[in-house]
């Protein structure tokens, strides 16, 4: 995209770095200028949101082919039909719901770089969405705490989320996610704090529903300096919440944001059709030299 066409979005943000409604966008007819404009306000904000939108599955798929490559629905969960492999209903009704601060599927070792998700079925009340800025969080620890967690790596493990769905409803097959059948899920090692690949901010890059342990510390000390992380990263002023319409969608980086679907809407529908964008490893803070200033 070049000056001359480059396109300025209206945006109403919902923090002072983080978050934005777009306002006056019709995801279905947008031009590449203007979702050239998007892509790079997801960058900036993190999470965008949209309303008034008239997507069904064909043009929520088209609209993510527009904005990266896309995945299938999930390494293990089947998609919605043959015609749209890539789309992963969630439904209430078939567990279909993530009541836990995640970041999506970083039990693989390319997690997602981003998802877009659209409103089906609303239930009259509840079921908001809440995401978190691990970048707005990674830079208000303070300065010890990132230091000590700049040089950690931590353990992520789907079993504990998709193990039985895997083994029991999949019969060990899942699905071929980057070129290869998912026929068990092996747990992976990434860095705790994540340098984005497109601006070279810091994030925190743990989360309590694929984290299992940081690797090379105690059970305590891993579980007392995940505990703190976690905390740190869903303080309010770290959070945005989002009340969903019907025609809603939203869209986030996943490489620096987690997020919590409230699950208090009782027996009542809940249905969210998502897309997910192919990601990169992740890759943490350059590791400082040894030091060469020995005397002799």
């Amino acid at each position: 995209m070049t000056a001359q066409t480059a396109v300025r979005l209206t945006l109403n943000p919902l923090g002072p770095h983080f978050g934005a409604q777009v306002e006056g966008l019709d995801l279905a007819t947008a031009t590449d200028d203007e979702l050239a404009a998007v892509r790079a306000a997801l960058i900036e904000r993190k999470v965008l949101f949209f309303g008034g939108q008239n997507l069904d599955e064909d043009s929520q798929v088209a609209l993510g082919r527009r904005l990266g490559e896309l995945t299938v629905s999930h390494p293990v969960v089947e998609g919605l039909d043959e015609e749209h492999p890539e789309i992963y209903a969630l439904d209430g009704a078939d567990d279909g719901f993530a009541d836990v601060w995640h970041t999506d599927v970083t039990f693989m070792p390319r997690p997602p770089l981003g998802s877009i998700l659209r409103a089906v079925v609303l239930p009259p009340t509840g079921g908001d969405t809440s995401w978190a800025d691990s970048q707005l969080a990674y830079d208000s620890l303070s300065a010890p705490v990132r230091d000590l967690v700049d040089r950690l790596t931590a353990v992520h493990d789907g079993t504990r989320e998709f193990g039985y769905y895997l083994a029991q409803r999949r019969g060990g097959r899942g699905n071929l996610w980057e070129g290869e059948a998912v026929t068990r899920l092996d747990p992976v090692e990434h860095p705790v704090v994540r340098v984005h690949p497109e601006t070279g901010r810091k994030g925190i890059f743990v989360n309590p529903g694929f984290t299992s342990h940081i690797a090379g510390v105690s059970e305590a000390e891993s579980r007392a300096i995940l505990d703190l992380l976690y905390a740190h990263l869903t303080k309010p002023e770290h959070t945005i919440r989002h009340r969903w319409s019907v025609g809603d969608v939203a869209m986030w980086d996943n490489r620096s944001t987690a997020h919590y679907a409230n699950r208090d809407y009782g027996t009542a529908r809940r249905v969210m059709h998502r897309i997910t964008l192919r990601g990169d490893r992740p890759v943490g803070p350059a590791r400082p030299s040894p030091r060469s200033d020995r005397h002799g």
